[in-house]
């Protein structure tokens, strides 16, 4: 009987703890909408930070109801559809934009944020944008 007891305890526990998972990333996705992100780091090159994007840093917007991200790749308009679900998300291909040369910084943006395919946010308000467990890209909450 008391085996019976503990059973249905242990059950309750896994119950509450999944349902707290799940709220949790819906808070998380929420989160990411209506907040405009500055980028402040990206992996994959060579070049310092600061030579990539020495005016003026990538900046994106996630809009809900459209399903899109628009901003600035530090140099030309950024806007690409998104799809995002629990944790994971996808960059689709970005839309038109002026072609100013300003840098190597524009074409480390779009290359790496191709590869993106998961995200979260941090509880200091930082969005890092992974490559399976790779974070490639960490953007701060500017608002």
């Amino acid at each position: 009987m008391d085996t019976i007891k503990i059973l249905k305890f242990a059950s309750f526990i896994l119950i509450i703890i999944g349902m707290s998972c799940t709220s949790s990333k819906a808070i998380n996705q929420d989160m990411l909408y209506n907040h405009k992100w500055e980028l402040e780091s990206i992996t994959g090159t060579k070049i310092a930070f600061n030579t990539l994007y020495p005016d003026k840093k990538p900046l994106i917007y996630f809009d809900k109801e459209k399903e899109h991200v628009r901003g600035n790749n530090s140099c030309n308009g950024y806007n690409a559809p998104i799809n995002v679900l629990n944790g994971k998300i996808s960059f689709g291909q970005p839309g038109p934009t002026t072609m100013r040369y300003c840098g190597e910084g524009e074409q480390v943006f779009l290359k790496t944020i191709k590869e993106v395919n998961a995200y979260s946010i941090t509880e200091n308000n930082i969005l890092e944008l992974y490559k399976d467990d790779v974070i490639l890209m960490k953007f701060h909450k500017t608002d």
